[in-house]
């Protein structure tokens, strides 16, 4: 699957030393390549936003970052994606 996976990408307009491109080159690749969709989102404290895509009957995943002022980079890629919400411990309680 990663081998199927950087062949198929290799045919985005991505760079070659990092697998960059377009966010919008990237999402539409992994929609129509992969079947997955973006499950989360967050915001780094340098201000890059940092996102996970899957499919969540495939289980495929690629996590993707994209810096403040232009790209958007695969960062890895994955298989057994899950959802998982689980709840705070309660206050005063360690790990």
């Amino acid at each position: 699957m990663k081998l199927i996976l950087a062949t198929a990408l290799c045919a985005l307009p991505f760079s070659v030393a990092a697998l960059c491109a377009e966010h919008e080159d990237i999402t539409k690749r992994l929609a129509e390549g992969y079947g997955e969709t973006r499950q989360s989102i967050a915001l780094t404290s340098t201000g890059h936003v940092y996102e996970i895509y899957a499919n969540t009957e495939s289980g495929s995943w690629t996590t993707v970052i994209t810096s403040p002022d232009g790209p958007s980079c695969l960062v890895a890629t994955g298989q057994a994606y899950q959802q998982i919400t689980e709840p705070l411990p309660p206050a005063g309680n360690e790990m």
